[in-house]
């Protein structure tokens, strides 16, 4: 009967996980329907509400978005924008440090989260999984003495909180392993590990 109800669990607890998560996104993306006028609903035209519109329109705003501003008009606009945003006092610091951090994260040559590593924290050996990030940059560089790193430090299971830190590059091992694995690892809390490779230290 033990056997039975944890295979049932394990079966039955990522799928109810996974449904909810995508339930959760398409009834977020559905907030887009509220950009429409009243008249264009599907509840106005068909009567009923369509589950999942809201991301067809959500991938059509983007979509669009991203066709308007590769033109030649469409950047003068993003440009007169966004002075206007870094016009305004408290807009301008919660949008600049936004911007800032979604242009590493998505920019095609970013090395943000490109890489796993592995890492002694919270103590000298006790050991973790984290993500370069790039170097130290600014006035933090003029105190840092040798050539350090930029690595973030998820915690677990929900990877998207953590501790930022700047280590040795010699104190930071390369892990021979791709950003999903990691993240699965991390997710799992270690149950769910990836083929074994041999280490190497990091490099440039």
């Amino acid at each position: 009967m033990k056997k039975y109800l944890i295979t049932g669990l394990l079966v039955l607890v990522p799928l109810v996980i996974t449904i909810w998560v995508l339930k959760s996104l398409i009834g977020i993306m559905d907030q887009s329907l509220l950009l429409l006028p009243l008249e264009w609903h599907p509840r106005t035209l068909l009567g009923r509400d369509i589950p999942g519109f809201g991301v067809i329109l959500t991938f059509a705003i983007v979509l669009i978005t991203g066709l308007i501003a590769t033109n030649f008009f469409g950047m003068q606009v993003i440009v007169l924008w966004e002075k206007l945003l870094n016009r305004l006092p408290v807009v301008k610091s919660i949008y600049s440090s936004v911007k800032q951090v979604s242009d590493t994260l998505f920019s095609d040559s970013g090395n943000a989260f490109r890489k796993a590593v592995l890492v002694q924290f919270p103590r000298e050996g006790a050991w973790t999984i984290a993500f370069l990030t790039g170097t130290p940059g600014g006035d933090v560089a003029n105190h840092l003495h040798g050539d350090y790193v930029s690595v973030f430090v998820p915690t677990t299971p929900n990877p998207t909180g953590g501790y930022f830190l700047m280590m040795l590059r010699t104190d930071v091992v390369e892990l021979e392993m791709s950003v999903d694995e990691a993240l699965k690892y991390i997710i799992s809390m270690g149950v769910v590990a990836p083929a074994n490779k041999l280490p190497k230290l990091l490099t440039q």
